[in-house]
């Protein structure tokens, strides 16, 4: 195989190194002595510096040299099973506990692997590293019984489209994969196959300043995004985890802290083109900032996980850089008056672009893994944009409400350092909790309930949580009525894996109860499947399945993910 797929990892080093940093843990790869590639094991693991991505890859793909059609045959036909220990287990959808998640497997047709050659040259690899690599999450406690038997790095829209013709001819799945931040399984191969990593293809296509739009490839990153639209005075709104691309963020239509104020995904996207799992490439939408032509198809794509087709290009809405902003911090005694502040500061019309929620056991983890001194009490954290005096007149409005509600020590920063630093806190916040738990995995909830829920809902939570013998951290983007908990747990030990998945199933159903989500931001994929039913119901299930088979007869794309296995009609 050639460098590309190690030139390609390495978008990904900054917020990889960050987290294993942070966590104290290294992913255990098995050695595989027989197994053969043109990538040397211990340079599949390597991590280099982001620089090297932009100025070296050409340079890689150019000096390596092509594996033979043999060596790939040879790769292909190992075992391709995460463990042993996991054959034979079983997964349902409703009311499955099971984290391992397992698929019938066919051994890919060595016409297909020949086919994909001819297609990708060098950009295509069978070794060992890269698929165990590519076929374990690196955010996410959740396993699959087989990694992908084929890595494939395209470069163009036009390879997409032959790639998923030919795996559609063979019937052979396909797993769309991005900056590999998702926590729910999205990027798990149960049935093997090929996973198609899109992260060579990041290219700013074109940048429209009047419209405030720009047409970009989905394998670019929205922080590296955002850092060549600042010289042009504008950014890109959503902000998720640190090394998360455009193309992963629309097909888990997620959304970040800034969504109270710009909306999610699918407020941002004008446009998409799609390949569909037979070749074809639909373009969605032109790039009209409003239309009523035709169905919403750039809305069905957003949110669809992989599962109908793959994202080849991005038409993203624009906001301009605030001229001013304040950040600013109060601490309360319980958390249910934090998040009745926050009810009432958007009740009241202040146009904030940030709530940020963080419980006490959160500051607490802050605290220990960054020798800070916080006052270890719920606290919110709030950022007001526009001019200078209309920053600081909603400053000093927020901070009367706050008063209201038992809110103290209420301060705030202008200065650009300052601000920076107080959002490293909750930038922060999940490792943090892995500092504070080493050796320890995170299930993270992701409910949302209309935001008048909220204040009970993260109060009947934390009952719950106070009274589990796990760390469990609360932080919410409290401004749309979505928060998540770091429920840390061993994953070595039985009895703790079933006391994070009994809170997680309360916290779920509870929302439900709410007339709220399962999951506000993070997507499905294997974890949420078994809360659609009771969320959805059975029909609007069905209806999602009829939309699947029309577009993917064949099942392949990303398979068993977002729709419950027990759906049919």
């Amino acid at each position: 195989m050639a460098l590309a797929s190690l030139f390609a990892r390495s978008r990904r080093t900054a917020s990889s190194s960050f987290i294993r940093s942070s966590r104290q843990l290294l992913h255990s790869t098995p050695n595989k002595n027989g197994d053969v590639s043109s990538i040397s094991a211990q340079k599949g693991r390597r991590r280099i510096p982001n620089w090297w991505s932009r100025s070296l890859v050409p340079l890689a793909i150019a000096a390596a040299s092509a594996a033979s059609f043999a060596v790939l045959n040879q790769s292909i036909s190992q075992s391709s099973a995460l463990d042993s220990k996991f054959v034979g287990v079983k997964v349902g959808g409703k009311g499955s506990t099971e984290l391992v998640v397992k698929g019938e497997y066919k051994e890919v047709p060595k016409e297909l692997v020949a086919e994909l050659k001819t297609i990708l040259q060098d950009n295509l690899t069978t070794d060992y590293e890269e698929r165990y690599f590519h076929g374990k999450p690196q955010n996410s406690f959740h396993k699959s019984v087989n990694i992908p038997d084929v890595v494939v790095f395209p470069r163009s829209e036009e390879e997409v489209s032959k790639i998923l013709k030919s795996c559609n001819q063979y019937k052979v799945p396909i797993v769309p994969y991005g900056g590999a931040t998702s926590i729910e399984g999205h990027t798990l191969a149960p049935k093997g196959g090929v996973c198609i990593d899109m992260s060579l293809m990041k290219r700013v296509k074109a940048l429209h300043v009047e419209d405030m739009d720009v047409v970009v490839e989905p394998g670019i990153g929205w922080q590296e995004l955002n850092e060549q639209l600042e010289q042009y005075g504008l950014f890109f709104p959503l902000d998720p985890g640190p090394g998360a691309t455009i193309g992963g963020m629309c097909a888990t239509r997620c959304s970040g802290s800034l969504a109270v104020r710009y909306g999610t995904m699918r407020d941002n996207v004008i446009s998409l083109k799609v390949v569909l799992p037979n070749g074809d490439v639909v373009k969605t939408a032109s790039r009209a900032r409003k239309s009523s032509a035709g169905y919403d198809l750039t809305r069905l794509i957003i949110g669809s996980e992989g599962t109908l087709g793959v994202i080849t290009e991005v038409t993203l809405r624009l906001q301009k850089i605030p001229q001013h902003s304040v950040v600013a911090v109060c601490n309360f005694p319980t958390v249910k008056d934090a998040a009745d502040v926050a009810i009432a500061t958007m009740m009241s019309g202040i146009q904030v672009s940030r709530v940020e929620l963080l419980d006490e056991v959160l500051i607490r983890a802050l605290n220990m893994a960054n020798g800070k001194n916080l006052k270890e009490v719920p606290t919110l954290m709030f950022e007001f944009i526009g001019t200078e005096a209309y920053a600081r007149e909603q400053t000093q409005i927020v901070q009367e409400i706050a008063s209201k509600h038992n809110g103290s020590d209420f301060v705030f920063a202008e200065e650009a350092e300052a601000k920076k630093e107080l959002w490293k806190i909750r930038k922060e916040a999940l490792w943090a909790c892995y500092a504070m738990a080493p050796g320890h995995e995170a299930m993270s909830t992701d409910v949302c309930v209309p935001l008048s829920h909220l204040g009970e809902l993260i109060s009947r939570s934390k009952k719950e949580l106070d009274a589990s013998p796990l760390l469990c951290a609360v932080v919410a983007h409290a401004g749309d009525g979505n928060f998540h908990t770091c429920i840390m747990f061993d994953p070595n030990n039985e009895e703790q894996r079933k006391e994070a998945d009994r809170l997680n199933n309360l916290m779920v159903h509870s929302a439900l109860s709410m007339d709220g989500t399962c999951t506000g931001e993070h997507g499905v994929g294997t974890g949420k499947m078994k809360y659609l039913e009771k969320e959805h119901g059975i029909e609007a299930l069905q209806t999602m399945k009829k939309i699947k088979k029309a577009l993917d007869p064949n099942d392949i794309m990303n398979p068993a993910k977002l729709i419950p296995p027990h759906v049919c009609y």
